[in-house]
Formats: structure tokens, C-alpha cells, sequence
């Protein structure tokens, strides 16, 4: 667990492929965004924000994808993935058939500790 309060939570994804690839979870079970009142959708997209700059900063991707699926798991949640030039699938989706061997070895390193220390400052500025 990277982050959490009361609304939403936000995880490291297990990927050694994309060590910047974090979810942004929904705590209580929806189905779609427009289930939620037009204030939490704001609110959960806030952290959604918060959580691509903090990959940005500390990452230093060459673009950041933003997705959210639910097809086998409909609970509402954002995937939120720092992408380099160099990484298996560039400029493909991540869960497209990759095109080359992994060569992350010269992406910054960040721990969950790290990356969970500017998830809160970033949200404790933005939540109400």
C-alpha cells in the first residue's frame, strides 16, 4: 500500500517490467465512474493526478497511460503506468505482445516509501 484514506487506496502494481505501474482503487465496490456522485468522481480522479505526477517526478517516464478496465473485475479502479521508450511493449499498450526484452536497469529506483511519501503530500494538498 502506497497510500489510503477513507475513499481510495493506491498500490504498486507487482511488475518488474514497470516498477512505475501503481492502482488507483476505489475502497467500496462500484461498477462504472458514473455511479459516483459527480464529487467523488472529481475526488478520485484527484488522486488518479496525484499519483501520475508523483510517477512523472520520481520516474521520469517518456509518457505516462492512464486506463480503466473492470472487464473481469467490475470494481471501479485506474491504472496509472509510467512508460519508458525502452521498455517490452513501447509505444504499444503493456498488455500488448511485448517487442523486446526488458532493459529497465537504468530507471531511477524508487521505493514503495518513496513513492508513498509524495502520493501524500501531493493528496494532502489537493483533498478537501
Amino acid at each position: 500500500m502506497l497510500w489510503r484514506d477513507g475513499f481510495c487506496r493506491i498500490v504498486r502494481a507487482p511488475s518488474q517490467d514497470y516498477p512505475g505501474y501503481c492502482r488507483v482503487i476505489l475502497n467500496r465496490h462500484v461498477r462504472e465512474m458514473t455511479d459516483l456522485a459527480e464529487s467523488e468522481r472529481h475526488r478520485l480522479m484527484d488522486a488518479v493526478y496525484a499519483c501520475e505526477s508523483a510517477l512523472r517526478e520520481l520516474f521520469r517516464p517518456e509518457k505516462v497511460n492512464l486506463a480503466s478496465f473492470g472487464n473481469q473485475v467490475p470494481h471501479l479502479h485506474w491504472h496509472v503506468i509510467a512508460r519508458h521508450i525502452d521498455d517490452p511493449h513501447f509505444p504499444d499498450p503493456v498488455w500488448a505482445a511485448p517487442r523486446r526484452a526488458s532493459s529497465g536497469d537504468a530507471r531511477p529506483a524508487v521505493s514503495d516509501a518513496q513513492l508513498g511519501e509524495r502520493l501524500s503530500a501531493l493528496l494532502t494538498r489537493s483533498t478537501p
